[in-house]
C-alpha cells in the first residue's frame, strides 16, 4: 500500500500504522469498516470525537457507501486501507468494478439535481480531504484514496 500514499502526495513519509481489511459489499460491510477504522485509528492516538477521527469516520463510511452501491461484483468484497504517514492519514477504499469509474478530481462536477437522494459522494469527499485520488486497483477494479493531515 505504499504506493497509494506517494502517488497522492508525492513525497515519503514514515509509516506509523496500517490497516488492512476485506468486507462483505453490503451495507452492514460498509458500516463494520467505518467501526473497525475509527477504532483503529483510536489505537493510534486520533482518539475517537475528535476532529481527525469523525472527518475520517465521513470520508469511510461515504467512499465504503460508494463501493458497495457502485463498485459491487456479485460475489466480491471491498476491502480498506487506513496507514499513517508522518501526519497523514491515508484511507483507501478498493473494489472489483473497474467499467464504471468516478470522476477524478479536477473532473468532479455537481450536476446532481437538488432533491435527489443520492449523487454528492464524491463533492463530500472532495470537500473533507485534503488530497484525493482515482487510482487503477490490479488486477481489476479501482481505488478511491482520500488523504487527511492530521493535526500535530
Amino acid at each position: 500500500m505504499n504506493a497509494l500514499s506517494v502517488t497522492v502526495t508525492g513525497r515519503a513519509l514514515p509509516l506509523t500504522g496500517v490497516f488492512v481489511q476485506r468486507f462483505s459489499s453490503t451495507p452492514r460491510g460498509a458500516r463494520l469498516a467505518r467501526r473497525l477504522v475509527l477504532h483503529q485509528l483510536d489505537t493510534w492516538g486520533v482518539p475517537h470525537g475528535s476532529e481527525a477521527s469523525d472527518t475520517a469516520a465521513l470520508l469511510v463510511a461515504e467512499l465504503a457507501a460508494n463501493a458497495v452501491t457502485h463498485g459491487c461484483v456479485p460475489g466480491r468484497d471491498f476491502e480498506v486501507t487506513a496507514e499513517i504517514r508522518g501526519r497523514t492519514l491515508c484511507i483507501a477504499v478498493s473494489d472489483a468494478r473497474g467499467e464504471r469509474r468516478p470522476p477524478a478530481p479536477g473532473e468532479l462536477h455537481p450536476s446532481t439535481p437538488p432533491l435527489a437522494e443520492g449523487g454528492r459522494g464524491l463533492l463530500l469527499v472532495a470537500a473533507l480531504a485534503d488530497r484525493w485520488d482515482v487510482l487503477d486497483r490490479a488486477p481489476v477494479g479501482k481505488t478511491i484514496v482520500a488523504e487527511l493531515d492530521l493535526p500535530h
